[in-house]
């Protein structure tokens, strides 16, 4: 997902305040708001979540839960292109070890962290469906198939020339 990162922080914040307001009392809402969060944020921030549980009177813990818990929430800011590999047991079997491996090396960050350039964002995804095709990834959503070691290079270059 894109995140609509185009208002100002004051003005998300002051949009943050209303759409908690229609949802006063109601708990089970927290993933609603979250949503919105991650999709006008980017991520769930700190500060955002201490402000939700402060307002909605839910434990910290309970919205750090529900972040860790869906792969769609993130707590830190998602670099421009989100590459997900795929670590379904089909694509695992047929390289996706190795095709990760390879984006750790030339990305020179781990799953679940972002380039110091906010460029790029590594994530692994649970199967994609397509295990006929294995190893996959998305970038920002976006399948491809069949991806082996020595390809990580050109898709690298490939989305830095898109710049």
């Amino acid at each position: 997902m894109e995140a609509a990162v185009t208002k100002c922080r004051c003005d998300l914040d002051a949009e943050l305040g209303r759409v908690i307001a229609r949802h006063e009392g109601k708990k089970d809402d927290l993933i609603e708001i979250l949503y919105w969060v991650q999709k006008n944020y980017g991520y769930v921030p700190k500060d955002v979540q201490l402000i939700i549980a402060d307002k909605m009177d839910v434990p910290l813990s309970a919205i750090n839960g529900v972040i860790t818990f869906y792969h769609f929430f993130s707590s830190k800011p998602k670099g421009k292109y989100e590459i997900s590999l795929c670590n379904g047991t089909a694509c695992h079997l047929r390289g996706a070890p190795q095709v990760l491996a390879r984006f750790e090396k030339e990305l020179g960050i781990k799953p679940h962290d972002t380039t110091g350039d906010n460029m790029f964002s590594l994530g692994l995804i649970r199967c994609l469906g397509a295990c006929a095709v294995a190893p996959n990834i998305t970038i920002n959503s976006e399948p491809r198939a069949r991806m082996e070691p020595d390809l990580v290079p050109e898709i690298i270059n490939e989305l830095k020339e898109k710049e």
